[in-house]
């Protein structure tokens, strides 16, 4: 069944560990349609260039964040003209490296999205280029949609932007609910995770 509707779709740009899932539990909150990483949709494009379920994923939902949509916004904004697109950041560079890497380090060491996106299994080791990644995935976007400001908005939760500056953008009124903090809890298994990691990669050619 053909579910698409008038609302212009919501693209969430910014690389993964720059609060893209807070972006969507945010729009949940809206009422909007979410849907989130699927390294399937990422394989398709990185290894295919194929876009075919990707466009069939952005006719069924509202509002997408982590990957692939990063990656293809310049085709998202050709093929979905009106689109919002939202680009988060981390208050620095510094920070973001370092929850990518402790994100590393308590996921799968083969089924990711890293090497796929970033041409890595680790960012350990590969420290500087991640760092240029990350500076010329937020610059192009930058550059990209310069003057453009009903179209594109930058978000850092870290430095203060929420439910004000996004619902203005995408013209909602501001709920009462407070600004969700995704994925940041730390517990016993997320620790003891780590330490098989570290073991992982102590072995593992990344």
């Amino acid at each position: 069944m053909d579910t698409t509707n008038n609302q212009p779709k919501v693209f969430g740009i910014g690389l993964n560990k720059t609060g893209t899932t807070t972006l969507g539990q945010c729009g949940r909150i809206l009422g909007l349609r979410c849907t989130s990483c699927d390294r399937t949709l990422l394989e398709d494009f990185a290894s295919r260039n194929d876009l075919s379920r990707i466009i069939h994923r952005v006719n069924h939902h509202d509002l997408f964040e982590d990957w692939p949509w990063p990656l293809i916004y310049q085709q998202l904004d050709q093929m979905f003209p009106g689109s919002k697109f939202i680009l988060t950041v981390r208050s620095s560079e510094d920070k973001w490296l370092e929850s990518l890497k402790s994100h590393s380090m308590r996921t799968h060491p083969i089924r990711h999205c890293r090497k796929l996106a970033y041409g890595f299994n680790f960012p350990h080791k590969h420290e500087k280029e991640h760092i240029e990644f990350y500076r010329r995935h937020n610059d192009s976007v930058r550059s990209y949609f310069d003057g453009r400001s009903k179209d594109f908005l930058e978000l850092c939760w870290e430095n203060g932007d929420g439910w004000e500056k996004l619902c203005n953008f995408l013209g909602y009124d501001v709920p009462e609910a407070p600004l969700p903090h995704a994925n940041k809890g730390k517990d016993n298994l997320v620790a003891k995770r780590r330490v098989f990691m570290n073991k992982v990669l102590s072995i593992l050619d990344y």
